[in-house]
């Protein structure tokens, strides 16, 4: 019995996690203004010299799930748990990317091309193309960065629950999200735009910073969801496992 809370446990984590993670790729070609979203104007900060506002990709609004999904994962399944889900979502989103450009080039039918919509007519395979065909240097820049914050959250977790032991749930998930999303909005900006798009090193450091301000907010304000949730797990397993799974992963 105890075995099987521990599995059902360990899918249910890992397919929410990867799910999130590829959703997040591909709703991130959006994007949108998070003042016009709240209805205020915009703040039209000034940063590393450019006037800028939060314009962000719709990818931000998953981002901060999946890292606190990482530090769930983390405390129950140890580092070894992390590192599975973090390579099978790299290589799905991978193969995603793959299907869609894989789409993308077959050849349309003819009445598919301008199609009538509500809208009037559409170029249905120029804006499956515009919305789905990223680039491939954007691509590149996701994974890296997805990869690189998943290890950096991990260790700092690892790191932080060595001083804290069991206590202080809140400044090793939230302290370890802080830092590995801090890298992980310049990784994917500096990739994808700096060197692939020749963007001026200003933008793409004042961007990066607005974005992570953003992501700041929403890991400080996501605290209550982490203990939420790590309520419903230690409830769902029961105390004896639950700190049995702890102890366990904190040496893996």
């Amino acid at each position: 019995m105890k075995e099987n809370k521990r599995t059902i446990l360990f899918l249910v984590l890992g397919s929410f996690f990867i799910a999130n993670a590829i959703i997040a790729e591909f709703i991130g070609v959006k994007i949108f203004s998070l003042e016009k979203t709240l209805g205020i104007m915009p703040v039209e900060w000034k940063v590393f010299g450019n006037i800028l506002s939060f314009n962000m990709t719709a990818g931000v609004l998953l981002w901060p799930v999946v890292f606190i999904m990482t530090d769930i994962i983390n405390e129950y399944f140890g580092r070894s748990g992390v590192r599975l889900f973090s390579y099978i979502a790299a290589v799905l989103i991978a193969y995603a990317f793959l299907a869609i450009y894989m789409g993308i080039n077959l050849s349309p039918a003819d009445f598919w091309i301008n199609k009538n919509t509500k809208y009037g007519a559409v170029n249905m395979q120029m804006a499956y193309s515009q919305i789905f065909g990223q680039g491939l240097w954007i691509i590149i820049g996701s994974l890296v960065a997805f990869l690189i914050g998943q290890i950096v959250d991990v260790t700092v977790f690892h790191s932080l629950k060595k001083r804290t032991g069991d206590k202080h749930l809140w400044l090793r998930s939230t302290g370890s999200t802080l830092v590995s999303q801090f890298i992980d909005s310049f990784v994917v900006l500096f990739i994808a735009f700096y060197i692939g798009a020749g963007w001026e090193l200003s933008l793409v450091l004042g961007i990066g910073m607005v974005n992570y301000i953003y992501k700041f907010a929403i890991a400080i304000l996501l605290t209550p969801l982490l203990y939420g949730v790590h309520y419903l797990i230690d409830r769902y397993l029961g105390k004896e496992l639950a700190q049995q799974m702890m102890k366990e992963a904190a040496s893996r």
